[in-house]
């Protein structure tokens, strides 16, 4: 089933984090050639790379890009063009929460920011792409979402719940868009997962630990387990499934 993603052109952002590393591992790891961009922490998209190498994967470190700038976005996707001749599946995995404060207090600014970063870069990353991969013949487009859309954020992050739902009518609209030139595009929507994202938005153990109760199948997610979904819809098994969102969150 996954033989097609031998010697594919894949392009992951936010590659250095918890799932965006799961995802470029698995990818490397079924033969893809990977593109890993990064925005902080160079260190570990060098340790990343390495590991890939380790055991006979290929990747290249993108250069550092702040994706909430629109030349930004734009030059990521022809360095990547550039380094790897063709862009055959693209990851919008970059994601996050700017001011994680009770609603009451949350300014402007934030709101904007978070609005950028979650829905306005993956969707001018996905047209830059688009331009390609209809030139190519088609492509793959999978963003990457939360259940945050799906219950409206937290108290603390409704401006990162809110981003997620755009991003997936944005998803919902390239599909029918790529739909005519083999451009697939779907969503993948991650429940609690373990990485550092929780600690960055202050949120404790027992927080954690008190959501993690309320999903069904009572852990907490793994990156692997949103990196398999991505790597289904890249693949032969993602031939005819357009336009849908797949939730990943353990019954949540």
């Amino acid at each position: 089933m996954f033989e097609t993603i031998k010697n594919k052109k894949v392009l992951i952002t936010g590659a250095n984090g918890g799932i965006g590393s799961a995802i470029s591992e698995l990818f490397a790891k079924h033969g893809a050639l990977v593109g890993l961009h990064y925005y902080q922490d160079k260190k570990r998209a060098l340790e990343l790379r390495r590991k890939i190498t380790s055991f006979g994967g290929q990747a290249e470190i993108l250069k550092k890009t702040d994706l909430t700038k629109s030349a930004s976005r734009h030059n990521l996707i022809r360095e990547f063009i550039q380094k790897f001749g063709r862009i055959d599946v693209l990851v919008n995995n970059a994601g996050g929460v700017y001011g994680a404060k009770e609603f009451l207090s949350l300014d402007e600014k934030s709101w904007e920011k978070t609005f950028t970063l979650n829905t306005a870069t993956p969707f001018f990353l996905a047209r830059e792409a688009f331009r390609y991969m209809k030139k190519q013949g088609g492509g793959r487009i999978i963003n990457i979402s939360s259940v945050s859309a799906k219950y409206g954020g937290s108290a603390t992050t409704l401006h990162y719940g809110a981003a997620k739902v755009a991003l997936e009518t944005v998803s919902k609209g390239l599909a029918r868009l790529g739909a005519p030139h083999n451009i697939l595009v779907n969503t993948v929507r991650g429940g609690i997962v373990d990485t550092p994202f929780h600690r960055k938005i202050h949120r404790s153990k027992a927080d954690i630990k008190r959501r993690v109760k309320l999903t069904p199948l009572g852990r907490i997610g793994k990156p692997s387990d949103i990196a398999r979904m991505v790597l289904f819809l890249a693949a032969e098994g993602g031939d005819y499934i357009t336009g849908e969102i797949f939730t990943v969150a353990g019954g949540d």
